[in-house]
């Protein structure tokens, strides 16, 4: 495969040089073409949802086809004005110039994705990628190989593989493709492996875009509506059995709300996925035999306050939330990935802040409160790539925010006109007139110092 691989790039490079992914109109049909395919294979990707995640028909729409096609949407209402040079203005020290911004091309973009939303975060970057004039080598999760082959379908069905290819397998995969020089990479995963694909980048100088994650804390103020928190927190927290890289990771709860905010969450975890969450077609399942074990062993010497059910051969946790925990517990120290809520207390906000300040940078943040100048105080004294006050996740569904991180939970951003602007060079222009030619900027410069001062200040 890695003769292949190169073969692949090769050809996509040849192609690129054609200009024919320049012309906007090239751009624009590929993005229609590609909307068409992905609704008659909806169905497809439904099934294999399930098959490899256990997502209800209802979640891979929301959460994946649905926001997919969005994107698609946006792209094509916006492209041919995206793409137009920008003018911009041009100081009087250039009289006679006209300036302008160029968004170019990048080249030939390599696309890897994750196994936990393996349909959007292949094809919202893939989006990206035709709008901005790019060719594309594609690489999806093998943890996921349904979904991977309907999606490998959909690319053949659409695209010849020296504009758009799609290559599956595991690691040794990834590394072949990360040996070719590409002109731009567009990375979705963990901080760890993203560190490596950054080294690799690094070998060739390639431009990078790194889409990671991290623990995003869920801080919950005494003035709250406890009602609509428990709801909002239990459903970012456990929708595709908590595999979202911006899924609330922990829970910062004032003491004074403690237990009632957990006795509804309780409450809620019940409403929405029945007394026994394993028989419920609404809650998805761990990816794999080695997660399940992982989260297990997350769990030891914690109190469970609900849930704590293990199903190793069905792949399922239950919904868990779990207390007594301290910043020195093993669940502490990683990303969790899964459906376990480890829980602290709080009385102080020094407190919180400390805590969250002396740890990476995370990729989102939540904070619930009724107290409007409490938001800002928390937003001002912390850090994330995203967030939302009295909500989770609905940040990343809105394609006029940037989605990205900031620090270990990533570089880069993108959705919407973000995305396009991720995957363009930027090309400073400046025509000039050949009508004036002002002499003194050339050489010898004697007595021209106080005329130079006076343009440039």
């Amino acid at each position: 495969m890695k003769q292949q691989i190169t073969e692949a790039v090769n050809k996509q490079k040849a192609f690129f040089q054609t200009n024919a992914t320049k012309d906007v109109e090239y751009r624009l049909d590929a993005l229609k073409k590609l909307k068409r395919t992905i609704r008659r294979f909806e169905d497809q990707l439904c099934d294999a949802l399930w098959e490899d995640l256990h997502k209800s028909k209802f979640e891979a729409y929301a959460t994946e086809i649905g926001i997919v096609l969005d994107e698609l949407s946006v792209h094509i209402k916006n492209v041919k004005k995206w793409a137009k040079p920008e003018k911009v203005s041009t100081p009087v020290l250039h009289y006679k110039s006209d300036s302008y911004i160029y968004n170019e091309p990048f080249g030939t973009v390599l696309v890897i994705a994750p196994w936990n939303y393996p349909f959007q975060l292949l094809f919202n970057p893939l989006i990206a990628a035709i709008s901005s004039g790019n060719t594309a080598v594609l690489k999806p999760s093998p943890y996921t190989p349904r979904t991977s082959e309907v999606m490998h379908e959909i690319i053949k069905d659409c695209f010849h593989e020296e504009y758009i290819c799609l290559f599956k397998g595991g690691r040794q995969v990834n590394q072949w493709l990360l040996e070719e020089k590409f002109d731009y990479i567009f990375f979705t995963g963990s901080p760890m492996l993203g560190k490596q694909v950054m080294k690799m980048a690094a070998e060739n100088l390639t431009p990078i875009a790194l889409e990671l994650g991290g623990k995003s804390p869920c801080i919950v103020d005494e003035n709250v509506n406890i009602d609509v928190a428990a709801k909002r927190i239990v459903w970012g927290k456990y929708i595709n059995a908590g595999q979202t890289c911006i899924a609330p990771d922990y829970l910062f709860v004032h003491k004074k709300v403690k237990n009632k905010l957990l006795d509804k969450m309780k409450e809620v975890i019940t409403e929405f996925f029945g007394e026994n969450p394993q028989e419920s077609d609404d809650f998805a399942r761990v990816v794999n035999e080695a997660n399940v074990l992982r989260l297990q062993k997350l769990m030891e010497g914690l109190t469970i306050f609900a849930g704590g059910q293990v199903d190793v051969t069905e792949k399922y946790i239950a919904p868990t939330i779990l207390t007594d925990v301290t910043p020195e517990h093993p669940i502490m120290q990683e990303e969790i990935f899964g459906p376990l809520l480890p829980v602290m207390e709080f009385t102080s906000y020094a407190q919180v802040y400390k805590y969250i300040n002396a740890n990476p940078k995370p990729l989102a943040l939540y904070f619930f409160s009724e107290d409007t100048a409490r938001q800002e105080e928390v937003l001002l004294n912390t850090s994330s790539g995203g967030g939302c006050i009295n909500d989770t996740l609905m940040h990343i569904a809105n394609h006029n925010l940037p989605f990205g991180g900031v620090g270990n939970s990533g570089m880069g951003r993108y959705h919407g006109e973000f995305g396009f602007k991720a995957l363009s060079n930027p090309r400073a222009i400046l025509k000039k007139s050949t009508l004036l030619d002002v002499p003194v900027r050339y050489a010898p410069y004697k007595d021209k110092l106080g005329m130079v001062k006076m343009l440039l200040n």
